[in-house]
């Protein structure tokens, strides 16, 4: 029987080596953004990367740029309230979207940051795909699926990247998998494949590079 969004498999060996070149030059920050007339224009391939606090959504673009600290690991989750734009190989925008979940946020800033992500998501004609990050130790929660109802309202497919799966034992994995499978079926705008990662021990990294350089 087939599975609903079974995992990616790693890539052939051109996707892996055009998503190793896209990395391998140059990759810089370029500008953070709190309003919509700030936004860097839409002249080149863009991904976005959405999770709640203290999911690893640092580390993971860490990894996959190759690059220690391009991506600011706060040590306060979700302080960082702007949308990040780094440029990679002068081909692509890599967005990185402020970490949701605010527990300790005043309510207006909260407000505030909610209609720029709907705004960002539903005005921008170059964004080709949303990663939504969820931790391997909890699976899916409320807040995730939130962003995917967003997401499925914007018309913007994304895909989901499980990170820090090193921290589980098999079957802890399958069982967070299997809450995630069942909560991406409500979602129209799901892309049917699921990225398993670890940051800290470079797993999926190389699927996720060759993911991001193959979308057109």
């Amino acid at each position: 029987m087939k599975m609903n969004f079974p995992e990616a498999t790693p890539p052939e060996p051109d996707a892996a080596e055009a998503g190793r070149l896209l990395f391998a030059g140059e990759v810089e920050f370029l500008k953070g953004v709190v309003a919509m007339s700030g936004l860097p224009p839409a002249d080149r391939i863009e991904v976005c990367f959405a999770g709640r606090s203290n999911v690893g959504k640092s580390s993971l673009i860490n990894a996959l740029t190759g690059r220690k600290a391009i991506a600011r690991a706060s040590n306060t989750p979700g302080r960082t309230q702007e949308i990040n734009f780094f440029t990679a190989a002068d081909s692509h925008y890599i967005v990185d979207l402020p970490g949701y979940g605010f527990a300790n946020a005043p309510l207006a800033v909260v407000e505030k940051w909610q209609r720029l992500l709907k705004q960002y998501l539903s005005g921008r004609p170059t964004l080709r795909r949303a990663f939504v990050l969820i931790d391997a130790r909890h699976g899916a929660k409320k807040v995730d699926e939130e962003i995917m109802t967003l997401l499925d309202r914007s018309a913007v497919p994304f895909q989901v990247v499980m990170t820090k799966i090193d921290k589980l034992r098999r079957d802890e994995l399958d069982q967070s998998l299997g809450l995630t499978r069942a909560a991406l079926a409500k979602h129209p705008a799901a892309f049917p494949e699921l990225v398993l990662t670890s940051s800290e021990k470079g797993d999926g990294i190389e699927t996720l590079r060759a993911i991001v350089a193959g979308l057109a």
